[in-house]
């Protein structure tokens, strides 16, 4: 018996449905399932959007992870308008956080399924767990994650008042709990009121405290800063969740084979022999951590250019810093250290050579446009007597590929004028200098001469004639037009 195709694929729908752990709610529903909630997460979203599509996956994992602890939700906006308006839902996907049916704020956490699990467990339940022994302590701190731990003397102390406005403010980031009882903290030296900060077990050292202690008087500010100054430490474990909040400064990083679930001593080995030259350099604005080399390994070929089995098991160190420069240790890691001691003085000693990612050099640069490489961006969009129309793009682009013709003929047109330089750059090949703000394709900056540290976006239409107005207004010197071609 054969079933028809419809039928075939109203059953796996179902199936579907139902075998998932996101819950499905709509304009009929969200208001009495929401509410029975303590704490719901809820993606808003439409299925052609591609993001959506990317985060479904991780979603539905996460929601498996956190079954139990707490629910995960999704509202398909193109068929409960309703609720996504009501909720000012203007992009897809939305998430948004909501306790006992109420909007909470708004979720800015990660889009993988561990980062969601990690996050939203700290949404779970009160801001701060209670302790109530030193088994709950040790139990609490216990954890991959750093803790934050507050020692009081009663449930009617001002301070307990204050931490708890501060768990309150801050669960998105980081796990508190606290006691009544000073003595719990004993064998921690807690002597009175109090705030521990414990890192992560996996990464005590001897080259460290892996307890700080706060002993100031509790506010959200201060204790936030205390946090934020001590919780990494002096060499953390870098990941894909917490990239942002460790590159906020000049950083180096150790890649190699990096597993605290399954090889924890090995792991370590290397860390400790970083960490041994960090306490050398620690107080000079550069900070260190570890990264796990696969869980990088495509950063690691876009941005320096490594491929996966280069330098095998033996660390491979780079330092990126604010201001988007890039360098690599060339040397190999050595087992005392010495090697990434001379890496550093170089470092310090503005002695290293910055890493460029650049196509090669054009053998032929005489057309009308001027191809750019980041070793050429200096010599040509840098030349401080010429104005530079420089387009950033990409060869898979479709916008540029209609550009290409018109901003051809815009070069063909100024190709008498010696004054200004019509060029173009492959971004996805070449390193984009850090003051140039390229986020989509194309994107056009005026860089006039006798200003190359103010580049301007060029913001204006995309014809012809668009572009000769705007360099009329804007060049430094008068536009010398090819009269052999049709006036504009």
């Amino acid at each position: 018996m054969h079933l028809p195709w419809f039928i075939i694929c109203l059953v796996l729908t179902v199936w579907s449905a139902e075998g998932s752990d996101v819950l499905e709610l709509g304009d009929s529903d969200f208001d009495r399932s929401a509410a029975v909630h303590e704490t719901l997460l809820v993606e808003f979203f439409a299925p052609w959007c591609g993001h959506c599509q990317r985060l479904a996956p991780e979603y539905e994992a996460a929601a498996t992870k956190l079954k139990g602890t707490l629910s995960l939700a999704k509202v398909d906006c193109t068929v409960n308008s309703e609720t996504c308006e009501r909720f000012g839902v203007n992009g897809y996907p939305t998430l948004k956080i909501f306790r006992n049916g109420e909007e909470a704020g708004s979720y800015d956490g990660p889009r993988t399924a561990d980062g969601i699990v990690s996050y939203m467990k700290k949404q779970a339940g009160p801001s701060s767990v209670a302790l109530h022994s030193e088994a709950d302590l040790d139990s609490f701190v216990d954890n991959y994650e750093a803790s934050v731990v507050g020692f009081f003397s009663g449930e009617d102390s001002a301070q307990l008042a204050e931490f708890l406005k501060v768990s309150s403010a801050l669960r998105d980031s980081y796990r508190f709990a606290h006691s009544t009882d000073v003595g719990t903290g004993l064998k921690y030296g807690v002597d009175g009121e109090c705030v521990l900060l414990f890192r992560p077990p996996r990464l005590n050292s001897k080259f460290e405290d892996n307890v700080v202690k706060y002993a100031e008087s509790v506010s959200i500010s201060s204790l936030r800063t205390f946090i934020r100054d001590n919780v990494f430490g002096l060499c953390p474990h870098l990941t894909t969740e917490n990239k942002d909040s460790l590159r906020g400064s000049d950083l180096l990083t150790a890649y190699y084979n990096v597993d605290y679930l399954r090889n924890l001593k090995g792991t370590n080995y290397w860390r400790n022999r970083i960490m041994k030259v960090a306490t050398q350099f620690q107080d000079r604005g550069l900070s260190f951590a570890v990264a796990d080399r696969q869980e990088f390994q495509d950063e690691l070929e876009e941005e320096f250019g490594v491929g996966s089995f280069e330098g095998g098991d033996i660390p491979l160190v780079t330092i990126r810093t604010t201001a988007g420069h890039k360098y690599s240790m060339q040397e190999e890691f050595s087992r005392d250290g010495k090697s990434l001691e001379r890496f550093l003085e170089d470092y310090f000693a503005k002695r290293l050579k910055r890493y460029v990612k650049s196509e090669p050099v054009p053998d032929s640069n005489d057309g009308p446009v001027k191809v750019v490489v980041a070793d050429t961006f200096d010599e040509i969009v840098n030349d401080p007597e010429k104005d530079v129309l420089v387009e950033f793009y990409a060869p898979w682009c479709g916008h540029c590929k209609n550009l290409e013709p018109k901003y051809k003929e815009l070069g063909e047109k100024l190709s008498g004028d010696p004054n200004i330089v019509i060029a173009k750059m492959d971004a996805t090949a070449n390193d984009v200098p850090p003051n140039y703000d390229v986020q989509g394709f194309p994107t056009i900056y005026f860089v006039p001469s006798g200003q190359k540290d103010q580049p301007r976006r060029y913001e204006g239409g995309r014809e012809v004639s668009d572009f000769i107005t705007y360099l009329k207004k804007e060049a430094t010197n008068l536009l010398i037009l090819d009269e052999s071609r049709d006036e504009l």
